[in-house]
């Protein structure tokens, strides 16, 4: 006789996340929650519908494989279910019905156009905050279902306070970083105009608010303008609610209460004013902290350049009183003779001596040798530079900088002034907003065969930023190469 085994969610969080009738939930909060359990069993209530389908998202493929992830939870689960049939060539389940549930990735932001034309009632993302606001609200579009099932949308995520996810459910947090209790799993109701949201306690009253943006759309589609206003909760959990994992795995817990305070705060008590990453090159307080460095005193001026030409990648200047941040200019796309000339006028206005500039020399950069004598010539790939005459464990100079850059961040020798750090980068970013959005892009990577530390590479960082280089902090950790100068005879 074949013994039937129950599978049920968990009082608390799970609970409240699989009761919930708004179109989005997000659930965020410590980790051990048992968030991504939660997310594999939302589908199967509807898998008796031949026409419904589920796709759950991770932002990398690996991150859907690894060991212990979206794929082998599911395996867990799924298999549970007579006919459940898994396709792991695909990463598609396939049952009796004919629905399905696929497991696939966004990596790029390209990547959304792959999923044009199609019809998911359900969408599920693993990790929201790993995603782009892009992805998320274009995926909205694919939201679609003729399978009887009303489509929406589920996502998890940990605490991280400089991603969208932090601004788009901040009403559920406290001034404590901590989710208010009382508004847990309480349905408020949005639209987006352009990149503002308009919130309401109802529906009607973002229609009242937004009767600007409705009234042209509902005139051409003769739509109920209710049918434009999505419902969203958020619910925070923590590992308590979970005690099936604290049942089978105790020294979890034990784990996440022996890290830093910081890490404890985000991790085991869901902080989401707290942003604690132990591979940052900066700690995310110490940058903030920056822009507010008064102490910081001036001294040399100097100049560091990240060339770029004719390409997808930004010409970026910054101008430097001793390490404090005082000007920039940033080209799209500019030519040797406005690169050399940009440099030129921003030493003039500032008095830098061309000895005091520094451009990265890998590429197109090159070109600039000769054009301002004395300058200096920054080669990412060459060998890290001796401090008092021994070598240090890096392996090339860019490694270098990166790490004496973040510690000197975490140590508060850095300064953005008002002037430069309200200035505008581009149309969608000050030049404070840019630098948040590319710190967390720079990582430590594993050791080098011989021990060397390391930092990700620039296929990495680029996951992180929706494709783009991190052209601002290239620029930025270039001062560091004057520092190094201090205590070498190289040049």
């Amino acid at each position: 006789m074949i013994e039937n085994k129950v599978v049920e969610p968990q009082e608390g969080y799970q609970l409240n996340a699989l009761g919930s009738s708004a179109d989005i939930v997000i659930g965020g909060g410590a980790a051990g929650v048992g968030k991504t359990f939660c997310l594999l069993l939302e589908p199967i209530r509807h898998i008796d519908k031949k026409d419904f389908g589920a796709v759950f998202f991770r932002r990398t493929s690996p991150m859907i494989r690894a060991e212990g992830g979206l794929w082998d939870a599911s395996q867990k689960l799924y298999t549970l279910i007579d006919g459940a049939e898994p396709k792991s060539s695909i990463l598609e389940w396939k049952f009796n019905s004919g629905a399905k549930i696929k497991f696939s990735h966004l990596e790029h932001e390209k990547n959304i156009y792959d999923w044009q034309g199609s019809e998911i009632p359900l969408i599920v993302f693993d990790e929201l905050t790993h995603f782009t606001k892009k992805m998320f609200f274009y995926m909205l579009t694919r939201n679609r279902s003729t399978s009887g099932v009303k489509p929406y949308i589920r996502a998890t995520c940990n605490p991280d306070p400089d991603s969208w996810v932090a601004d788009l459910i901040d009403w559920w947090i406290g001034e404590d970083g901590y989710p208010i209790p009382e508004r847990q799993g309480v349905k408020r109701y949005f639209m987006v105009d352009n990149d503002n949201y308009i919130w309401g306690s109802t529906k009607e009253e973002v229609i009242n608010k937004g009767m600007h943006v409705l009234e042209p759309l509902v005139e051409k589609s003769n739509i109920d303008p209710k049918e434009f206003i999505k419902s969203i909760e958020f619910i925070g959990g923590s590992i308590y609610d979970n005690q099936e994992l604290l049942k089978v795995n105790p020294a979890y817990l034990g784990n996440l209460n022996a890290q830093p305070e910081e890490v404890k705060k985000q991790l085991l008590k869901g902080n989401w004013k707290v942003s604690a990453n132990d591979i940052d090159i900066y700690d995310y307080d110490s940058f903030k902290d920056m822009f507010t460095n008064e102490h910081v005193k001036g001294g040399v001026k100097r100049i560091t350049a990240d060339i770029a030409l004719k390409g997808s990648d930004k010409f970026i200047v910054f101008v430097w009183d001793g390490k404090i941040l005082i000007d920039f200019i940033v080209m799209n796309k500019s030519n040797g003779k406005q690169v050399v000339d940009a440099i030129k006028d921003l030493a003039k206005k500032h008095k830098a001596s061309n000895s005091n500039i520094v451009f990265d020399n890998d590429g197109v950069g090159g070109f600039i040798d000769g054009f301002i004598p004395n300058a200096k010539e920054f080669k990412n790939g060459s060998k890290a530079l001796k401090v008092k005459g021994k070598d240090q464990n890096y392996p090339n100079l860019k490694t270098q900088c990166y790490y004496r850059s973040g510690d000197s961040v975490l140590n508060g020798d850095y300064y953005i002034h008002p002037s430069a750090a309200n200035k505008k980068y581009d149309d969608k970013h000050t030049l404070r907003e840019r630098l948040l959005f590319e710190r967390k892009a720079i990582k430590k990577a594993k050791a080098d065969h011989d021990g060397k530390l390391r930092i990700n590479d620039k296929s990495d960082q680029k996951t992180y930023l929706n494709g783009e280089s991190p052209d601002v902090m290239d620029a930025f950790m270039e001062l560091e190469f004057f520092e190094i100068g201090k205590s070498t005879t190289r040049w």
